[in-house]
């Protein structure tokens, strides 16, 4: 069944006019970039060639100079260098946390900012990337909640923080190797960052095909993951016109705790979620459901809330990821207990679920999970503010 996208009342960047300037390649679809060509003088009988081209040249090797493309001609890279541009997000600042986190602060059109965070772990890494400037969907116990949303990434803003991180982590194959021969330091993303992918679906799942493709990032599906707060209409598109791994973020077993904690389950509840997540194409044992549950104290890190938890998700291959709440200035939660989170996991576990529980990273450079705030909008709200506005008593 077809569904009407999700609107917003958000403010997009509207395609360049030929008059504008050089048009930015990065970001385009395969199907875009080849009419693009053609727009600017490209027989059609060598566009499709053209753009497997200048696709290696972007997203295999990272050439960002068009004089570089050496199996193109001279004229025609004149032509190239003359129309269009290869420009990705400015990288303003980059912190590394005592645990080898990075977190990159980055503006794009507007001078608006993002951040954009990558873990290192042995073998592999993990790319935490932003969808929207700010968010809507002020969850009370994220600090990106208390940034109002400003405006959608475009496809090329969200690929190019891939790219940029891939830049620092020197990860761009050497010119004459193989890109099979690197390694991959950059080998997950999750779409955990700024924002709520699923209110940005078609610019998320252009800029995921770009990293997806075989002849340029070339990311397995299953190295992708999108994390919703349950945009209910959305959940089934994202498996047929992505593909990647779902996650989606729970954090409380009734409408009523839910309803305060993530606000957007007043217009789709928690059986309304839930029943679309045992619709999921994609669902199997091997390509289960990530609940993340962030652990609240007092709140919802009960035994009863573990035992409820675990009746709802019945007979949807799942895993349960426990994320201990990361604070952030003017936070009205606290963190629950080490010996309570445990217990937790411990009666999801024996129920048959895998329960990890995150170890937190990056929480001396603000960069964990649930603490991404543009740095231009860290003019604090006061203690009291938040606390009221997520329906709580100020402690």
């Amino acid at each position: 069944m077809t569904t009407a996208p999700i609107t917003q009342d958000v403010l997009t960047i509207p395609r360049k006019n030929p008059t504008d300037g050089p048009r930015n390649l990065v970001g385009l679809t395969r199907d875009q970039l080849r009419e693009t060509l053609i727009e600017a003088g490209t027989p059609d009988k060598q566009a499709k060639m053209r753009v497997g081209q200048i696709w290696q040249w972007i997203y295999q090797k990272g050439v960002r100079d068009f004089d570089q493309m050496t199996n193109l001609a001279k004229d025609y890279r004149a032509l190239l260098s003359e129309r269009f541009t290869i420009s990705l997000p400015e990288v303003v600042s980059k912190q590394v946390s005592d645990d080898g986190t990075r977190k990159y602060l980055v503006r794009i059109a507007g001078g608006h900012e993002v951040e954009v965070v990558y873990i290192p772990e042995e073998g592999r890494g993990t790319l935490c990337i932003s969808s929207q400037v700010g968010c809507t969907l002020t969850c009370s116990f994220c600090h990106t909640g208390t940034q109002k949303l400003v405006r959608n990434l475009t496809s090329g803003e969200i690929i190019g923080q891939v790219m940029l991180a891939r830049d620092d982590l020197g990860e761009w194959p050497e010119p004459g190797r193989n890109p099979k021969d690197e390694t991959r330091l950059l080998s997950n993303i999750v779409l955990m960052g700024m924002g709520e992918p699923l209110y940005n679906f078609e610019n998320v799942r252009d800029a995921m095909k770009i990293a997806m493709d075989p002849e340029g990032i070339s990311l397995s599906r299953r190295r992708i993951t999108l994390s919703t707060s349950g945009v209910v209409p959305e959940i089934a598109r994202t498996a047929e016109e992505i593909g990647c791994l779902l996650a989606v973020s729970f954090h409380a077993t009734t409408d009523d705790v839910r309803n305060r904690l993530v606000p957007i389950n007043k217009r789709w509840n928690i059986e309304e979620l839930l029943g679309a997540l045992r619709a999921y194409p994609k669902l199997s044992n091997s390509e289960r459901i990530t609940f993340e549950y962030v652990m609240l104290k007092d709140v919802n890190d009960s035994d009863e809330d573990a035992r409820r938890l675990v009746k709802l998700i019945k007979g949807i291959p799942a895993k349960i990821n426990l994320i201990p709440f990361n604070e952030w200035p003017g936070a009205p939660y606290q963190r629950s207990d080490w010996k309570r989170i445990k217990a937790f996991a411990d009666i999801i576990y024996k129920a048959g679920y895998a329960s990890p529980i995150r170890t937190p990273r990056g929480e001396d450079i603000m960069a964990a999970c649930g603490q991404l705030k543009s740095a231009t909008e860290r003019a604090r709200k006061s203690r009291k503010e938040i606390a009221s506005e997520a329906g709580l008593s100020e402690a």
